[in-house]
């Protein structure tokens, strides 16, 4: 699909490569100009996407990076990736900007453009629903305002010498997820949200290339940021058409980081706005930032779900899932997975507790005993720790409670929360 621009390109000195790998991909029109003008050209045009050069002058650099934010956040305008071109492994100039390095062929930077402007069509898909709603009078869910970092999970396999160092990088800043072999870190592909995978020292290239194959042969991986470390040059070039956001960083951990983080901001912004598509389609009753019901919309879906259940003379169970110490990003992670777990007939919600209600329709207590038990296996052994170097997991306290013929909403409640609570 072509690249609908307008496209700026900032460089010192003429930048052709560049310029035709953008062409080829059908970008049009693409705007040249070097540092010096780089202020006019946004003041005469609202660029889909930049593509810099290194500045030799680094204020300059700055000083356009402050304008570009300025600019770009006036008005509802969408996501505008900026994708900079570095000459090493080290920090880009921009604040946030993708980082791409100079030696690679230009065509990966209209491969690693297409996977970000995937991202800003998102965007302004969620901006435009949101409008058409409010235009008539139904007031959207708010688009979460917290840095999508925050919520991000970033997988971290390796078993060398660097490992323990970059399992502390990457946890001081996101959720940290550990796997010493292929088969745990495709486990955990395939049961979480990822938003970026880290390839750590201490792996053979057939193992590389295998963590890799899995990734390339997915479409759910196919945008995912992934960053190996150190060596394996000749095991990764066959993968960088099918993982555009692929990069080898020579570097040591802290760089490594620095470098990727951007890429995982991207990602987990990409999944706030699914999330929200789907909060949109659901008119505001799915919560956008973990997928359970909003608070509201669980309250009277347990209210008409307890009345349907005694005229009908079925079985209705809820839990109670408890986490000792969690915080906000355990807490998201939690709720995420019990997303997952939940049946399609079941329904749940994220308290302001941190804790997790969750509803199972037409089950009586023993049945749910049974799923309650799984999913609090699955979240003892799959959430993230609160502490990434202490490591372990955290305690599921669970209660249970059935509907029985005297209850109402309140009193069945009350027996799993210790007092009455209501909606």
């Amino acid at each position: 699909m072509p690249l609908q621009g307008p496209f700026l390109v900032v460089a010192d000195s003429p930048a052709p490569d560049v310029v035709e790998a953008l062409r080829n991909a059908g970008a049009f029109p693409i705007i040249e100009t070097d540092w010096a003008g780089a202020d006019d050209a946004l003041a005469t045009v609202t660029p889909e996407a930049v593509v810099t050069e290194a500045c030799a002058d680094a204020s300059r650099a700055e000083h356009f990076a402050k304008v570009l934010t300025e600019r770009l956040k006036a008005g509802d305008r969408a996501y505008t990736p900026v994708l900079a071109r570095t000459r090493d492994d080290g920090s880009v100039q921009l604040a946030d900007a993708l980082a791409i390095s100079a030696a690679v062929p230009a065509v990966r930077i209209a491969r690693r453009l297409s996977a970000a402007l995937r991202v800003r069509t998102l965007h302004a898909t969620v901006l435009r629903r949101m409008q058409t709603l409010a235009a008539h009078g139904d007031p959207p869910p708010p688009l979460p305002q917290n840095d999508a970092l925050d919520d991000a999970t970033v997988l971290v396999a390796g078993r060398g010498r660097s490992y323990p160092a970059l399992g502390v990088a990457v946890g001081e800043r996101v959720g940290l997820v550990g796997a010493l072999s292929v088969e745990s870190a495709a486990r955990a592909l395939n049961t979480r949200d990822i938003d970026g995978m880290v390839i750590g020292d201490g792996f053979g290239p057939r193992i590389v290339e295998a963590l890799l194959t899995v990734l390339a042969e997915d479409v759910r991986f196919r945008d995912l940021p992934v960053a190996v470390l150190g060596g394996h040059p000749e095991t990764i070039e066959d993968f960088y058409q099918h993982l555009p956001n692929l990069d080898r960083v020579a570097e040591g951990p802290e760089r490594l980081v620095d470098r990727f983080l951007p890429f995982v901001r991207l990602h987990a912004f990409g999944q706030q706005l699914k999330r929200m598509l789907k909060s949109l389609d659901a008119k505001g009753m799915l919560d956008p930032t973990t997928g359970l019901l909003a608070h509201d919309a669980f309250w009277r879906d347990l209210n008409r779900a307890v009345d349907d259940a005694e005229k009908r003379g079925v079985g209705l169970s809820i839990a109670r899932f408890a986490f000792e110490k969690a915080d906000r990003r355990v807490s998201l992670d939690a709720a995420r997975l019990v997303a997952r777990l939940m049946r399609q007939v079941d329904f749940a919600c994220r308290e302001a507790d941190n804790s997790i209600f969750a509803v199972f329709t037409e089950t009586d207590l023993r049945a749910a005993h049974v799923i309650a038990r799984r999913i609090a296996s699955v979240l003892r052994h799959t959430m993230l720790a609160p502490d990434p170097k202490q490591g372990g997991g955290i305690e599921t306290a669970v209660t249970l409670a059935t509907l029985k013929p005297s209850d109402n909403v309140d009193s069945l409640i009350s027996r799993i929360v210790g007092e009455v609570a209501g909606g």
